[in-house]
C-alpha cells in the first residue's frame, strides 16, 4: 500500500480516481481548494470505497500553503496532479487566472517534491496539446502544435516544466493526455458536479434535460464532420480514473521504459456532438432541447485518440462505451436533482 497524494482530489476525475485508488489498497491524500468542488464529494467516495480519505483543504497556487502540507505528510510515495482550472472557452477569458493556477501550483509542488526526493509524479494532460491536429486518429508522436487556448498552452508548458524537472532532479513522471472524460460512477455517488453554468457538453445536456438550463447551444453545425458538429473521442470517466492506477503501478513498481512517458486515454473513436445528444435522448427516452448557434473560439473540428500504445505498453484499454456513459451521467444528474 502507498501513500499516494491527489491534488484536485474532489474534483470529477479526481474523486473516481480516488475511489480506485482505494480499491487497489492505496492509501490517497487528497488536497483540493473547493474552488470547483464541495467537501460533500467525500461522502459519495466513503459510500462507494467504504473508506473516508483523508482530506486537506489547501490552494496550492499559495506557496506557504504548498510548504505547510508537505512538511506535516513526509512519507508520501507518489504524486497524481488532477488540479487545474480545465475549461477551453473560460480560458480565453481569463489567460493569467490560468497561467497562475495551473503552472504556479504545479512548480511548488516539483519544488517540494525535489526538496523531499519524492520522483513519482502523474500529470493530468490533456488532447488539447495536440491542437488542430494534421492526421486523425492522434498518436503520442502526432505533433505539439500551438496551442489554440490559454488552457491547452497550461498543459504544454506543464508537460515541459515537467521534462525540464526531470532532466535536473531525476523525476519519474507518466502524463496521461485524456481525450473527453464524462459520465459518472455507476453506483451515482460521485459524478461530473461544476459549480456555476457548465463549460462540458455533457453536464450541460444533463442539466438541460433535468430542467435547469432552458437550452443547450450546440457551437455550429459547419465543421467537416459527418454531422458538421464537432467530433470528439468521449471516454468515461471511471475508465479513466482506472488508467492512473495501472500509470501509478507502473511507477511504482519501475516498469516505466524512460523518466518520462507520455499515454493518450481515450476510446479511439470519434462522437459528434449530435451523435451524443442522440445517444442521451436514446437512453433517457426522452427529446433534449437544443440550437445549433455560432461557433465557439478555441475549438477544433475533431480529435480522437490512437490508443494502441495505451493499451500495448501501459496495459490498460477503455471498457466502456458513449451509452455507458450517458446512462450514468443521467442517473447522477437525476440523484442530485431529485428526479425520479
Amino acid at each position: 500500500m502507498a501513500q499516494i497524494l491527489v491534488t484536485g482530489g474532489l474534483g470529477f476525475i479526481g474523486s473516481h480516481t480516488v475511489v480506485e485508488l482505494i480499491q487497489a489498497g492505496h492509501e490517497p491524500i487528497i488536497v483540493d481548494n473547493l474552488s470547483n468542488s464541495t467537501a460533500s464529494v467525500l461522502d459519495g467516495i466513503e459510500k462507494i470505497s467504504g473508506k473516508r480519505p483523508t482530506f486537506e483543504r489547501v490552494d496550492l497556487k499559495v506557496k506557504a500553503e504548498v510548504r505547510d502540507f508537505f512538511s506535516r505528510y513526509t512519507t508520501l510515495e507518489g504524486i497524481i496532479h488532477f488540479a487545474a482550472f480545465k475549461a477551453v472557452g473560460e480560458s480565453v477569458q481569463k489567460p493569467l487566472e490560468y497561467y497562475e493556477n495551473n503552472l504556479g501550483s504545479l512548480v511548488y509542488i516539483l519544488q517540494e517534491m525535489r526538496d523531499l526526493q519524492i520522483d513519482k509524479l502523474i500529470f493530468s494532460s490533456s488532447c488539447t496539446v495536440y491542437g488542430e491536429a494534421d492526421e486523425l486518429p492522434i498518436t503520442e508522436n502526432s505533433p505539439v502544435k500551438a496551442a489554440i487556448s490559454p488552457y491547452g498552452n497550461t498543459k504544454q508548458i506543464g508537460e515541459e516544466v515537467i521534462k525540464d524537472a526531470i532532466e535536473a532532479h531525476g523525476f519519474n513522471s507518466i502524463s496521461l493526455r485524456y481525450f473527453n472524460p464524462i459520465g459518472a460512477h455507476p453506483s451515482a455517488e460521485i459524478g461530473e458536479s461544476p459549480l456555476g453554468v457548465p463549460l462540458n457538453l455533457v453536464p450541460y445536456v444533463t442539466q438541460t434535460a433535468a430542467g435547469v438550463r432552458e437550452q443547450l447551444a450546440v457551437f455550429g453545425d459547419d465543421y467537416e464532420t459527418r454531422d458538421g458538429t464537432n467530433e470528439r473521442d468521449y471516454i468515461h470517466v471511471v475508465d479513466v480514473a482506472k488508467a492512473h492506477v495501472v500509470a501509478l503501478d507502473r511507477l511504482l513498481k519501475g516498469q516505466n521504459q524512460g523518466n518520462y512517458e507520455v499515454f493518450n486515454l481515450g476510446t479511439g473513436k470519434g462522437s459528434t456532438v449530435l451523435e451524443v445528444i442522440q445517444s442521451f435522448e436514446k437512453v433517457s427516452n426522452s427529446k433534449l432541447n437544443y440550437k445549433i448557434v455560432e461557433r465557439r473560439h478555441g475549438d477544433v473540428t475533431a480529435a480522437y485518440a490512437d490508443t494502441t500504445k495505451a493499451n500495448q505498453v501501459l496495459g490498460w484499454k477503455s471498457e466502456k462505451t458513449l451509452d455507458d456513459a450517458m446512462v450514468d451521467a443521467w442517473r447522477w444528474e437525476k440523484k442530485i436533482r431529485k428526479i425520479n
